[in-house]
């Protein structure tokens, strides 16, 4: 009786499905190559991780003092920062300025960026309107750049400007209206630094407010500020 030669083939496996829990759980956070902020925003530059750099005009990083104890954050470059490559020199800009004056506490000691590096827009005629970025896009900015941002600074308090700002600082949806007002204090970040926080509105909500209703919510803006001065050098 022959018997037939054993086959040297072996057998291929269908790959193993995911758990749930493994689908649901986010990409690790990625740690800093770069040493400082200056090798970081020179990787920045270079960022592909997301398609918002295909119609933005440049990465736009943050800037300030790399031994800043303040950071503040707010969503993402404006028309004027995507030209000008600098984070608040728009309208929102000024603003901030001046409500950063008012409440004591200076900008040049201070650290600013955005939760998102490029400008996401929809153009409309000859203007470019600003988009709101979704959940990847700010999840994915977040673990690039913010948290090595904020890791290589290591601040004591970081303003979160805005609903995108708050969702890339504590890494989940945060109501504005129940959070501003107070400093939460030692809160660990989804950058994994320690830091205190302030929740407030971002300034271009102030540009959107009723005429009638513009200086007391600029006012409300800048006493949530005012929880910063503690922390501004003297």
């Amino acid at each position: 009786m022959i018997h037939p030669t054993p086959s040297t083939r072996t057998t291929r496996r269908a790959p193993a499905k995911k758990s749930a829990r493994e689908l649901r759980s986010p990409a690790p956070i990625a740690r800093p190559t770069a040493r400082s902020l200056t090798a970081l925003r020179e990787e920045a530059e270079h960022c592909r991780a997301c398609p918002l750099w295909k119609n933005a005009t440049q990465t736009v990083f943050g800037e300030g003092r790399a031994t800043a104890r303040i950071v503040l954050i707010g969503e993402q470059p404006g028309d004027r920062e995507d030209l000008a490559g600098k984070p608040f020199v728009g309208p929102a800009g000024k603003l901030l300025d001046r409500a950063l004056e008012q409440a004591g506490v200076e900008r040049t000691q201070t650290y600013v960026t955005n939760a998102v590096k490029h400008f996401k827009f929809e153009p409309r005629g000859k203007r470019r309107i600003h988009k709101k970025p979704n959940e990847h896009e700010i999840s994915v900015c977040q673990q690039h750049w913010l948290d090595n941002e904020l890791r290589l600074i290591e601040p004591d308090l970081v303003i979160a400007m805005g609903a995108t700002a708050a969702r890339a600082v504590f890494g989940r949806a945060t109501a504005i209206g129940k959070s501003r007002g107070h400093i939460i204090k030692g809160q660990s970040l989804a950058s994994e630094i320690g830091a205190d926080v302030i929740v407030t509105v971002h300034p271009s909500f102030l540009l959107r407010v009723p005429d009638e209703d513009r200086d007391s919510a600029f006012q409300a803006f800048v006493e949530d500020l005012k929880l910063a001065r503690k922390y501004a050098p003297a």
